[in-house]
């Protein structure tokens, strides 16, 4: 079985409130979003983000939208602060959204 890269599949786009992120990935074609599905659960994504996540990884919800081909995956604590608490270079966690796409996909 073959691998592709999320971000060939689907496209992503982030949020913050606080110190949470959300993170929404959107199927580019109908047919790949039940791959979507199968394969990128909240624990997956909370794996795939542990460094950053901490003891909060348990916490990572997702959220499905088959209407629009989308998941959306919600990160408490990712943000250590938010935008007005954090010295992150990233405060608003957008670099976050391409970190996920990096994530790789059984074809």
């Amino acid at each position: 079985m073959s691998a592709v890269k999320l971000r060939e599949l689907a496209h992503s786009r982030t949020g913050d409130k606080g110190d949470t992120s959300n993170i929404s990935v959107i199927a580019f074609k109908a047919e790949d979003y039940p791959r979507l599905l199968g394969q990128l659960t909240a624990e997956r994504v909370a794996a795939h983000f542990a460094e950053l996540l901490g003891p909060q990884a348990g916490a990572v919800r997702r959220y499905e939208l088959p209407n629009v081909r989308a998941l959306n995956f919600v990160l408490p604590g990712i943000l250590k602060g938010g935008v007005t608490r954090s010295l992150a270079l990233d405060a608003h966690g957008k670099a976050l959204g391409a970190a996920l796409l990096d994530i790789e996909i059984e074809q």
